[in-house]
């Protein structure tokens, strides 16, 4: 099996689940609280993949209003019967399942039919479809048997397709390899007549592990491969450049070679930003079960500055639903137009901000965009780097007293931050720059080419943190951090228009005279 280039996908797409149609492959990952959610991505090699649409978008969206960022969507798994594709996913508020649905569709990239809840109990739900054509719902759920192993539990229970709901008896299947810890993030195989039931154990962080176990039968009674864990790098200490690695689902490719897609995390001093990206490991299948990354038991190929290719689409996400904008190419200058429509809506607050934002899929990056401060009314507008509702910054302008202002504003762990202001007037460029350990906040007079030897006169840092107080780790959480664009104000302020909107890796720039935030 050929070496892969790891993440296969990176920035924060959590919790791969991924099938095959032909030569073709289609994936899905958890989108939480963010909107349009559970993007398809298509792939012809497992390794370059292209969003294809959404699972969860126009008529098929289920409003998020309330949610913290981290509840939402959770742990989507997609798979293909008989011309169908099926995903299931939670819906989960307060840290915890509260609805289960299955949506369907004819083709992959949408429209997907409004989903259809299901009588389910817990979290990331699965199906597999058997030789027989009888379909199985799993998931994972506190544990109800007595004298059980675990704290969770693997359920069973049959999905009638024509009716498209559960029916017949629950089966308890398992309560892990792990005594102690909470089993999740169940799949389905079948392989010479026996069936494979791979999960999740040791939380999303560093313990995470695959682990598995066999019956001869799908309801069971399933015995714990002792092979357990498949794949963890739990053990190989905090310089290794991939940790909490876990939650794996497996596919075969045409030609039967097996692998498996995993999340991981990319840290930096022992902290990640990036989120849970998606990686690719080989497995190999002998009398036992599967054997994921034979030979090395780890994830290899992994390259921890990994930059991203830039000329792609970016999937502009928003928050709890949708929002009114538009973007555009820049027809004078390289990047995007974006035009957001104000919200009198606080990024902190558990409503849907005028926000628009894409994943921070690289460590070292730079995001900039343009404003015209004579556009600036009520409005109080900028770049952010967004963790969630109470640990965010964002270099914004807001008209006062005296003029227009920019200064760097946010939450740190729910802590207000307020940085110094800097007077502008007329176009201004905003900017955040990383080099992977700190998070730089940029101002300048005027509109520059980004790249240039020369910036634009009197650039100047407004604020700088490391990257650790935007890490999960510090702020916790399951999702990595989105840079975009935010323009909150009253509905009569009217739309904002952001130019020359660009993201990639940074350009070479003189050093600012910092500035640093306070924290309130």
């Amino acid at each position: 099996m050929r070496l892969v280039p790891n993440p296969v996908l990176p920035g924060c797409h959590p919790d791969p689940s991924v099938c095959r149609v032909g030569e073709d492959y289609f994936m899905v990952t958890s989108t939480f609280a963010y909107h349009p959610g559970i993007p398809v991505h298509h792939s012809r090699d497992l390794i370059t993949w292209d969003l294809v649409g959404h699972v969860l978008a126009g008529a098929s969206w289920l409003p998020l209003d309330g949610s913290q960022v981290a509840d939402g969507v959770w742990a989507p798994t997609i798979r293909h019967h008989d011309g169908v594709f099926y995903v299931v996913f939670t819906i989960a508020r307060d840290r915890q399942g509260s609805a289960t649905y299955l949506t369907t569709a004819s083709d992959a990239a949408g429209p997907w039919r409004v989903p259809i809840p299901l009588e389910a109990d817990g979290i990331d739900p699965s199906l597999f479809f058997d030789r027989d054509g009888r379909a199985w719902f799993t998931a994972a759920r506190d544990a109800t048997a007595d004298g059980a192993s675990g704290p969770g539990e693997i359920w069973l229970r049959e999905l009638d397709l024509s009716a498209l709901r559960l029916v017949g008896p629950e089966h308890v299947l398992w309560h892990g390899a792990v005594t102690g810890q909470w089993v999740e993030a169940p799949h389905l195989y079948e392989r010479d007549g026996r069936y494979h039931l791979v999960g999740a154990e040791g939380g999303t962080e560093r313990n995470h592990a695959v682990t598995s176990a066999t019956a001869d039968h799908v309801t069971g009674p399933y015995r714990t491969d002792p092979r357990s864990p498949l794949l963890t790098h739990r053990h190989l200490g905090a310089g290794e450049a991939v940790q909490n690695v876990g939650h794996a689902d497996l596919v075969e490719t045409p030609d039967g070679e097996a692998w498996a897609l995993v999340l991981g995390v990319r840290p930096v001093r022992q902290h990640h930003t990036l989120g849970r990206e998606v990686l690719l490991v080989p497995v190999e299948w002998d009398e036992h079960g599967p054997v994921l990354a034979p030979g090395s038991g780890r994830v290899q190929g992994v390259r921890p500055g990994l930059p991203v290719t830039t000329d792609r689409p970016a999937d502009w996400l928003s928050l709890r639903g949708p929002v009114a904008a538009d973007v555009g190419a820049d027809a004078d200058a390289a990047g995007d137009v974006v035009t957001l429509h104000p919200r009198p809506v606080p990024l902190s607050g558990r409503e849907v901000p005028a926000f628009l934002a894409r994943r921070q899929d690289m460590h070292a990056f730079e995001l900039e965009a343009v404003v015209d401060t004579a556009l600036i009314g009520g409005h109080d507008a900028g770049l952010v780097a967004f963790q969630d509702e109470n640990t965010f910054l964002a270099a914004r302008v807001r008209r006062g007293p005296g003029g227009c202002v920019a200064r760097v504003t946010g939450r740190l762990n729910g802590a207000d931050v307020v940085g110094p202001e800097m007077p502008v007037a007329g176009e201004v460029t905003l900017r955040i720059r990383s080099d992977g350990e700190s998070y730089e906040f940029r101002c300048a007079q005027g509109a520059g080419e980004r790249g240039a030897e020369e910036r634009v006169a009197g650039e100047r840092v407004l604020a700088a943190f490391p990257h650790t107080v935007l890490s999960t780790e510090t702020a916790g959480g399951f999702t990595g951090v989105l840079l975009g664009l935010v323009n909150e104000g009253p509905a009569s302020a009217g739309p904002l228009t952001f130019r020359s909107v660009r993201y990639g890796v940074p350009a070479s720039a003189p050093d600012g005279a910092g500035a640093g935030a306070h924290h309130e």
